[in-house]
């Protein structure tokens, strides 16, 4: 696992050192001891050690390194436990396509693991932006398939026609149908809106996933040759970043299905109440 010190503002070192289970076998073994002997000079020897443990230990560049690895393993198993849960949503057409970007992904793995063990640092950079890159990919292919549903299902046509009719008709109506009415067709509005902005996005999303499948091709074909592994870990950053950027705009749209319920309420009409006959004196 390569070194990486922009991560280690969000390490606490000292904890991971606290809570490793040596630490707490040592703690425990002196424990026992002090029992057993009937003296608490085991305890204070502890106390001691454990003083010069914690200022020791989590500044030791193999601690750190073990660490970092324990990070990385935990959030590769929470990645993987999201991506299962997010392939299992989608249709057996978008779960192939997806098996087969992993299979690609796989082919690269295999073609860098035959270089020199001088790489390696590469290799595990590469690994990690490929892991980080298929976990996007799903989510790409998620979203897309949500919003084609989305937009399969929605006629912009038959809303446009509903503002119309009711545009014609609202210079005849009440005050308060005037009220509901208006408000009806700003929620139609925006539906309309929604429907372009996700219709947009979705063309957006597809593009982006084949251009995914694209980039990954030619990564693969190249690795059959290419004896240069830092120049893949370039072309990944720029293909992760794309992703990340088109994961921003699939956020963007997320916020737009959860249109709040504010937005898509009718306004309260109150009951209008008959006149109070006054009585006379």
């Amino acid at each position: 696992m390569p070194e990486d010190d922009s991560q280690d503002e969000s390490i606490d070192f000292v904890r991971a050192a606290l809570t490793w289970q040596y630490n707490w076998i040592g703690l425990a073994g002196a424990a026992a001891f002090a029992v057993a002997s009937g003296s608490g000079l085991p305890l204070v020897l502890a106390a001691g050690l454990e003083l010069i443990y914690v200022a020791v230990v989590p500044q030791s560049s193999k601690f750190r390194r073990l660490v970092r690895s324990w990070k990385y393993a935990e959030e590769k198993r929470k990645h993987e436990e999201k991506t299962k849960a997010i392939f299992m949503e989608l249709p057996d057409p978008v779960k192939s396509r997806y098996s087969n970007v992993v299979k690609i992904c796989h082919q690269i793995r295999a073609n860098y693991d035959k270089l020199s063990s001088s790489s390696q640092i590469f290799i595990s950079q590469m690994d990690q932006k490929l892991q980080s890159l298929l976990f996007g990919y799903v989510r790409l292919l998620q979203a897309s398939h949500h919003q084609q549903q989305y937009v399969n299902v929605s006629d912009p046509n038959i809303i446009l026609r509903e503002i119309r009719q009711l545009e014609v008709a609202l210079p005849r109506e009440s005050p308060r149908v005037q009220e509901i009415n208006q408000k009806r067709i700003e929620i139609l509005r925006k539906r309309i809106e929604k429907f372009e902005k996700i219709r947009e996005n979705s063309q957006v999303i597809h593009a982006q996933c084949a251009a995914i499948e694209d980039v990954l091709e030619l990564i693969r074909d190249q690795s059959m040759t290419m004896r240069d592994p830092q120049e893949l870990t370039y072309r990944l950053d720029s293909l992760v970043q794309d992703v990340e950027t088109t994961e921003s705009t699939v956020r963007e749209m997320e916020a737009i299905f959860e249109m709040s319920a504010q937005d898509m309420t009718l306004p309260d009409v109150e009951p209008s109440s008959p006149p109070r006959n006054r009585l006379k004196n």
